[in-house]
């Protein structure tokens, strides 16, 4: 949610946010004339609430025709007063219903436009020439099957399409991200946090995930419970209706969860194999922040996340995020992408958002500074997406042979071993 002050200072620069999110710019003025009638009702009731007041002091004093005069008054004013109340809730309503479907400020610097108009900020490592080694390479898919670390046909014979079981070295590898991830994580300064799956309406809303992204979350109506899509919805939810002190922040913590997104609108696309799937692990980074070191921590999250790339020896690529694409909480999204041989493209791994006030107005997460009490700023950053990571590492670091071999980060966690080889059927 963004502040209203903002709104009604510089309506035009939330007009051209809208504009270059691909959203209803309409959206700013049914706002701005809520936000107006729910101020002009507030004064109305304050103005008929004290009338009132005054007028029951007089009462006990009159007597006669003038205190007839003053009680058919007071009758009067009693249902003024309570017709101007329910014109207030009704314009609050309002206005915070419209406010919820306004998306934050995009910043300044993002570029322009949808899905395919990011901005390339930074290329690292060096993508392999197969056919200069001789062999061409394998995807993911045959690569896991071979290994026995990947079951997608009896995922879908028990749960249907984009599920999958890890097996053998597939579970291993996977404990062995998520136990890399955290180490980095806490050595950074995080709190590791096992977090909830499932979560009520007001911690999906005050995130931003019930909007535009609605489509893609998995609600459990009978109970009223979302699944979560990323730990950042229990994340940000953890200081929800709390007042941090300004000197414990940064406060950051970093959450294991399974995710559940129903990747609605992405019929025949990423089919094969575990690249886009229903249900896998993650682990995200969040901090919470004083609003003027957002941007700081927005590039903290970011060098965080290509320190771990670089430490799986994947090639990678930043990119800006383009305004269409951002997703209704963040002002500023970095991506990294990791080079996927078999597909000749890079492809999302990481993201890192910088949502300043936007959630922590919504979910009511203050800070006190002194005697001033302000909303903080809220940034997410994911550190390891599994079956992704899994995707990249398989085909980034396969042998001819069909064996895999096995980053020097992950080697501890996998009892020191270097390769991973085929199992025979």
């Amino acid at each position: 949610m963004i502040d209203l002050r903002l709104l009604r200072e510089d309506p035009d620069r939330v007009r051209a946010s809208q504009r270059a999110r691909g959203e209803d710019v309409a959206l700013v003025d049914a706002l701005l004339s809520a936000d107006e009638r729910r101020r002009s009702s507030g004064v109305r009731f304050d103005e008929l609430r004290s009338e009132q007041k005054n007028l029951g002091k007089l009462i006990p004093k009159a007597s006669g025709d003038e205190k007839a005069e003053l009680l058919k008054k007071a009758s009067q004013l009693a249902a003024d007063v309570k017709a101007a109340d329910a014109e207030q809730s009704e314009a609050d309503e309002e206005t915070k219903r419209l406010a919820l479907q306004l998306g934050n400020l995009v910043h300044p610097d993002v570029p322009v436009g949808g899905e395919e108009d990011f901005v390339v900020l930074e290329t690292h490592g060096t993508i392999r020439d197969f056919g200069a080694e001789g062999f061409e390479p394998k995807d993911h898919l045959e690569l896991g099957e071979a290994l026995g670390a990947i079951d997608v046909e009896r995922g879908a014979k028990v749960s249907g399409s984009r599920f999958y079981y890890l097996t053998g070295v597939g579970a291993l590898l996977e404990l062995a991200l998520v136990n890399a991830a955290i180490a980095q994580a806490t050595e950074a300064g995080f709190i590791p946090m096992l977090t909830p799956a499932l979560v009520r309406p007001r911690a999906m809303e005050g995130t931003g995930f019930l909007g535009q992204a609605a489509e893609n979350v998995y609600h459990l109506e009978k109970d009223d419970y979302y699944l979560v899509g990323t730990s950042e919805v229990p994340l940000a939810a953890y200081h929800m209706d709390e007042i941090l002190d300004a000197e414990k922040l940064p406060l950051r913590y970093a959450g294991f969860s399974p995710c559940f997104r129903r990747e609605a609108g992405t019929y025949g696309k990423d089919t094969r194999g575990i690249f886009r799937v229903h249900q896998f692990d993650k682990v995200e980074m969040f901090s919470y922040v004083a609003p003027e070191d957002a941007e700081n921590e927005h590039k903290r999250l970011l060098d965080w996340e290509k320190q771990w790339l670089t430490g799986l020896e994947l090639p990678f690529q930043v990119i800006d995020v383009a305004s269409g694409d951002l997703g209704a909480s963040a002002s500023r999204k970095f991506d990294c992408e990791a080079w996927i041989p078999t597909q000749g493209k890079y492809r999302e791994l990481t993201s890192a958002s910088n949502c300043d006030s936007f959630q922590a107005r919504r979910l009511s997460v203050r800070l006190r500074d002194g005697k001033k009490v302000q909303p903080l700023a809220t940034l997410n950053g994911t550190l390891c997406a599994v079956p992704r990571t899994i995707v990249a590492i398989l085909e980034n670091h396969q042998q001819a042979d069909g064996s895999v071999r096995v980053p020097e980060v992950l080697r501890p966690y996998l009892g020191g071993r270097e390769v991973l080889e085929p199992v025979a059927k």
